[in-house]
């Protein structure tokens, strides 16, 4: 029986070392197969691109293991390697096209199928890169895209460096669940050129990258084409909160209140920046999460003022872009010594003529019941005298 066993066992290895290429020992490491035919390809989504292979060369003949690839890939002067570990024979991502892209792949085996010792083969490698024309100079320059009150995106450049007159620019974008790159329909234009894009309704859009390639033309140059990425709800500038309002509290305290900006944007992801002005001087920027603050203030104060802005929360977005300032909302000291007065002096005149009131009821009281006897006794006493 044991020599049954050691057969099988021998024919287990055999089978092992025939498939993928090495001899199994407990102290080496064994080199396989790599997978086949690894490449790049691009679809045309701006920087989408599909890393695709073949399984190792024999492995039909070996079903019993469930074969795994680790993929690395990034982009070409990148510090670090994004890494993968799938079963699959494809892979997906998102890639920087200004740059080139690198690859590399190798075939991974667990270790029940090779008597605990660690099973891999070396990599495959590949590369993609879009063959650049024009010289760097000609891209556009300062590309800003703002997802305005997470509604509306308007992307706007700056022409590249020395270009002709007769250069134009052309946006194209993608996003996932768009079949094909689409390009901009309406151009924002400064003497004759394309100098940004306003975007059209984009449905289903937020929490995807979005992928944007500008291109040129003219005539008598190449023109560099330009790759961005980035994903909506992070460069979402939201509007002004609005209804801004001071409240006395007390003698000492303020209380701020506005409310949270028109618009899609949930009040739950924004967070606010609060500028206070004490007579004409900014007394301090203070960063808050609701729509109102409580300020310590001093009788001493003549003005006080404040503004507010909004921006996307770290719980909505990784990053956003402030607001612009609302209104400035002001009170004069000798209001809110007004105010103040009016709030605690009203009560406290009201409390006193219900006390004097009511203390008055009480010395009336006794009184009423002496006169009451008095003239009692009095026709008492005439009665008496009438009889006699």
């Amino acid at each position: 029986m044991a020599f049954v066993c050691l057969a099988a066992g021998c024919l287990y290895n055999f089978l092992i070392s025939t498939t993928f290429g090495y001899n199994l020992s407990s102290d080496t490491k064994i080199e396989g197969y790599p997978p086949q035919d690894f490449e790049i390809v691009d679809p045309g989504y701006l920087g989408y691109l599909y890393l695709q292979w073949q399984p190792p060369l024999s492995l039909d003949n070996f079903k019993e293991c469930t074969v795994e690839y680790e993929l690395k890939y990034r982009n070409i002067g990148s510090e670090t390697w994004t890494t993968i570990i799938t079963k699959n024979l494809h892979y997906k991502d998102g890639f920087d096209l200004n740059k080139a892209v690198e690859a590399k792949i190798r075939t991974l085996l667990p270790r029940q199928c090779t008597n605990g010792s660690e099973v891999q083969s070396s990599w495959a490698e590949t590369t993609y890169w879009i063959s650049p024309q024009g010289i760097p100079e000609t891209k556009v320059q300062d590309m800003d895209c703002v997802y305005y009150n997470w509604q509306y995106l308007l992307c706007s450049w700056k022409p590249g460096i020395g270009v002709l007159l007769d250069t134009n620019y052309n946006l194209f974008y993608w996003y996932e669940g768009l079949d094909r790159a689409l390009q901009c329909v309406d151009y924002i234009k400064a003497d004759g050129q394309n100098i940004g894009c306003r975007f059209p309704y984009l449905e289903s859009s937020d929490y995807k990258d979005f992928y944007i390639c500008v291109n040129g033309s003219s005539e008598d140059e190449p023109i560099r084409s330009s790759y961005f990425i980035f994903q909506l709800q992070n460069i979402v500038k939201p509007l002004p909160p609005g209804y801004l309002t001071l409240t006395r509290e007390s003698l000492y305290e303020v209380q701020l209140k506005w409310s949270i900006p028109f618009g899609p944007i949930p009040a739950r992801c924004f967070i606010y920046e609060i500028e206070i002005i004490e007579d004409d001087t900014t007394l301090v920027t203070i960063t808050v999460e609701n729509e109102t603050y409580t300020l310590k203030t001093t009788n001493e104060t003549r003005q006080l003022c404040f503004l507010v802005r909004s921006k996307v929360n770290m719980y909505c977005s990784d990053d956003g872009i402030w607001s612009e300032w609302s209104d400035k909302q002001c009170w004069e000291g000798e209001d809110l010594l007004k105010k103040a007065l009016l709030l605690f002096l009203v009560p406290l005149g009201f409390i006193s003529i219900f006390v004097v009131f009511i203390t008055g009821l009480l010395l009336n009281k006794p009184n009423t019941s002496l006169e009451m006897n008095f003239s009692m006794m009095n026709e008492e006493f005439m009665f008496q005298e009438t009889c006699y």
